[in-house]
């Protein structure tokens, strides 16, 4: 079986044929855990029988470590837990490497959450046992990604096709990132509904249509009337078997998305916990609230309304008797679809499943291999921490030359250097080591393995580099 002995850290880990195994076998979970006297009952409550699964959570979770919990202890294997990280080494300064080693020689496989963007794929590089990311900061929670399209598949029998809004925090929502992906992967069409402030970062909407195909188009600002502020469109993204042309006017463009209607409203809440301080003060007088009032528009007749949960006031109480509200039902498939995961990655299930049937299109990405002092600019990334640089080399890839793009590949953060060299300098002349701005030819003329890049032109000068006419006026 292909998932048996895999991770599970992002949602591109998965094809289209592994997510609809894992749908499959978590009916038959479900069926089970509802005709409990059929033997097939019986036999789920023994798949993982002397198996542990080490539960780590180093942020707060409900529903996402107790459903883990208890489908691993109906498939009948073990749990072993930690909650707080002032509780374990990691706070005496112990590495993520290391405790991942350790954890790996205890339990069969390892559930982790950690504030820290990567954390997951460092544990899974270093454990020697499937891990799990159950949410890494604001990077990626595939196994909620795997539970809304459950909810969604089991309500509308499919996805291709679908008309999907994403709603609230589109910035550090991390089930939103994941979410993103997979809807791409399975051809719904996405529109974007942000809170002021809160839009989609760059780097996902360009991971999106490079490696998904398809097209975000950007609507023009709404004018300030009740309608538009009710249904914030700020851009939307066409599945590549759908193409369409948007016009470029928020009238036009809500009457285009809306006029046969929406299929789900994802409603995230705000992230507070990753706001910076100015956010924290701007961005909550200004958060938009979904209610009935929403829905009285003809497009929300039979929208299915999502919430990864918990919520704070961006979801309507008086909503919850709605028949289009999912959202506790949404929660309930966590159990079956994180068993059949389980059973899964643990070779307790064997489904034979191809993987070459995913929306995601494959693209080998030149290394970046200069073996100089860059850093992930992320400050919430792994490859950064004090305690995990002693070991870990922060790694990028090359994603775009025009404008050149580096994206780490921990936290899948993409940014753009100020800077850039060739280690090859004229004739090795060191009159001609000169750096160039990256916005310059330059960056599409040197070779991918001479590439140097450059956070500022301090960095440049300290390794050596002189400025070149293509600085900016500096010679």
């Amino acid at each position: 079986m292909a998932l048996t002995e895999q991770s599970l850290v992002t949602i591109d880990d998965l094809s289209t044929g592994e997510i609809e195994a894992i749908f499959s076998l978590a009916d038959e979970m479900s069926a089970a855990a509802t005709t409990p006297d059929q033997g097939r009952s019986r036999q789920v409550g023994k798949l993982c029988r002397g198996k542990i699964m080490a539960s780590l959570f180093f942020e707060p979770s409900t529903r996402t470590r107790l459903s883990f919990e208890a489908a691993m202890y109906r498939l009948g294997g073990s749990v072993i837990t930690t909650m707080d990280i002032g509780a374990t080494s990691l706070a005496k300064g112990e590495s993520l490497a290391d405790m991942a080693r350790i954890i790996g020689s205890y339990a069969d496989i390892i559930v982790i959450r950690h504030p820290w963007e990567g954390a997951a794929k460092v544990v899974a590089d270093y454990s020697g046992v499937p891990v799990i990311n159950a949410g890494d900061g604001g990077h990626q929670h595939p196994t909620q990604t795997l539970l809304d399209l459950y909810t969604i598949r089991k309500e509308r029998q499919t996805i291709k096709g679908l008309k999907i809004a994403l709603w609230g925090d589109l910035k550090y929502g991390r089930t939103i990132h994941s979410l993103i992906f997979a809807l791409a992967k399975f051809g719904a069409n996405i529109l974007f509904c942000p809170s002021p402030g809160l839009e989609v970062p760059e780097h996902i909407l360009q991971k999106l249509v490079t490696e998904y195909g398809g097209d975000v188009e950007r609507l023009a600002p709404p004018k300030q009337t009740n309608k538009e502020r009710l249904f914030p469109l700020d851009a939307v993204y066409t599945t590549p078997t759908n193409p369409h042309q948007l016009a470029m006017i928020p009238d036009v463009g809500l009457a285009v998305e809306l006029k046969t209607g929406v299929d789900a409203l994802y409603v995230t809440r705000p992230q507070k916990e990753r706001f910076t301080t100015a956010e924290n003060e701007e961005l909550e007088k200004k958060y938009l609230v979904v209610d009935k009032k929403l829905l009285e528009d003809k497009a929300f007749r039979k929208t299915l309304v999502m919430h990864p949960l918990p919520r704070i006031d961006e979801l309507a109480y008086d909503l919850d008797t709605d028949p289009r509200s999912q959202y506790f039902k949404q929660a309930a498939h966590g159990v079956p679809v994180r068993m059949a995961l389980l059973a899964l990655l643990l070779g307790a299930e064997n489904t034979a499943v191809p993987r070459n049937n995913s929306k995601q299109v494959g693209i080998d990405y030149p290394v970046y291999r200069q073996d100089l002092d860059l850093k992930c600019p992320n400050t919430r990334c792994v490859s950064i921490q004090k305690t995990e640089t002693k070991y870990l080399k922060p790694e990028f890839k090359i994603v775009n030359r025009d404008p050149l793009t580096l994206r780490c590949t921990y936290c899948e953060h993409g940014f753009e250097p100020q800077y850039i060299a060739s280690s090859n300098w004229h004739e090795g002349k060191l009159s001609d080591k000169k750096y160039h701005r990256a916005d310059s030819h330059w960056a599409r003329i040197i070779k991918d393995e001479n590439l140097i890049v450059f956070a500022s032109a301090a960095e440049a000068e300290s390794q050596g580099f002189k400025p070149s006419h293509y600085t900016g006026g500096r010679h």
